[in-house]
């Protein structure tokens, strides 16, 4: 089992920065990688960003890229870091973990998931 515990969300303006964290724990894996997904209400839980386990690939959906950035410590820690927030940012932030090598951007590609921390967004 892997456990995933983030941090970091919060209530920021539009145009600001958040910085998420989730930090691994658990049994270990030789490749895995770590994703960030989100859900606001009333919407279907949408793919963020994932990495690799050594950081070497990263994947961006449409919609953050060029805005946040998503990175990793030695310590099984992966970092989402968000700038240019909008309001429809808003949402709940989770941190997802796959014991494989590719990075996946459905849900289901992910058996790993934290609790998940609020990320809001003011107009």
């Amino acid at each position: 089992q892997v456990q995933l515990v983030e941090s970091g969300g919060g209530l920021v303006q539009a145009g600001g920065s958040l910085r998420l964290s989730c930090a691994a724990s658990g049994r270990t894996f030789t490749f895995y990688a770590m994703g960030w997904f989100r859900q606001a209400p009333g919407k279907e839980r949408e793919f963020v960003a994932a990495i690799s386990w050594n950081g070497g690939l990263m994947d961006y959906a449409d919609s953050v890229k060029g805005r946040f950035t998503i990175s990793r410590d030695n310590e099984r820690t992966v970092y989402l870091q968000m700038n240019s927030l909008k309001p429809e940012d808003t949402a709940v932030y989770y941190c997802t973990f796959s014991p494989t090598w590719a990075l996946g951007r459905t849900a289901t590609e992910y058996p790993y998931w934290g609790q998940g921390t609020q990320v809001t967004v003011s107009s």
